[in-house]
């Protein structure tokens, strides 16, 4: 049976409020208990790519193909341009969207659990609630995105969130714990030049040779993070949890802010 849309929405939430005091991988696992994966819901398709392509060649100039809530697990719809679409709370899982276009899309409490991301397009998009744990999302652009989303355990090297917004809106009650989650995750390469990054979550993620240049990492967790070689220019600090962060071979450490006023910096490998 499919879990309501108001009971969905109560989990994940709920699950968002435990993910300061539970371990690295927990919330993510909490979340899925709720679920079985293995039902028409995460793995079934309403529609064909075929039919996909057919609505947005019939679809009137300034329209969107509202897809909202549909099943389209395990499609395979790389290379589409679905910038035209509207997908939120739509189940995206299992499906080959590798070098897709979701430019502007709204994707919120979408399912896209190990789905193939690899360099698709997000700028722009709206990611709020939206499940995309052990995906892969290799050089993905998230530039100016809103990423509320959960990624723990996803590859996401050489992606972009340059400017993205992955801190929770606190002046909105129902979106004040939203907020990027990436633990666990690989993110090498990756650029997160000028992005809000505050109280989002990278715990025991790779963040080796990252981009992290005008960021701003107010309060977030980076325990067990890995940013060996990571570019920290500008970058801000200012609360952040660095229990056992590794903050080796740093470019640009002596521009940094907020290292001294870091949480657990005691705790933090430099060299």
């Amino acid at each position: 049976m499919r879990a309501t849309v108001k009971s969905l929405l109560v989990r994940i939430v709920s699950c968002y409020a435990l993910a300061i005091a539970l371990p690295p991988t927990a919330c993510a696992q909490d979340l899925l208990q709720y679920f079985d994966l293995t039902s028409d819901e995460f793995t079934k398709s309403d529609m064909t790519r075929a039919e996909i392509e057919a609505a947005l060649a019939k679809l009137p100039d300034g329209e969107t193909l509202d897809l909202a809530g549909k099943r389209l697990n395990k499609l395979d719809l790389s290379h589409m341009d679905l910038s035209r679409t509207k997908l939120n709370a739509a189940r995206i899982n299992g499906c080959n969207f590798r070098s897709a276009n979701f430019s502007g899309v709204i994707l919120d409490s979408a399912w896209a659990l190990k789905s193939d991301f690899t360099g698709a397009k997000f700028i722009g998009a709206s990611l709020f609630q939206t499940q995309m744990m052990d995906a892969k999302l290799d050089g993905a652009d998230f530039s100016n995105a809103m990423v509320g989303a959960d990624m723990s355990r996803a590859s996401l090297v050489d992606a972009r969130f340059q400017d993205a917004m992955l801190a929770p809106d606190l002046t909105n009650q129902s979106m004040g714990l939203m907020r990027g989650v990436l633990k666990s995750a690989k993110l090498d390469g990756a650029s997160f030049n000028g992005a809000n990054l505050k109280r989002s979550a990278f715990d025991f993620a790779s963040l080796r040779g990252a981009d992290f240049e005008d960021a701003d990492l107010e309060g977030a967790e980076l325990s067990g993070a890995d940013l060996t070689g990571a570019n920290v220019t500008n970058a801000n600090f200012d609360k952040a949890d660095l229990n056992g962060t590794k903050l080796l071979g740093l470019r640009g450490r002596d521009r940094a802010k907020g290292f001294d006023t870091a949480v657990n910096r005691d705790k933090a490998v430099f060299d």
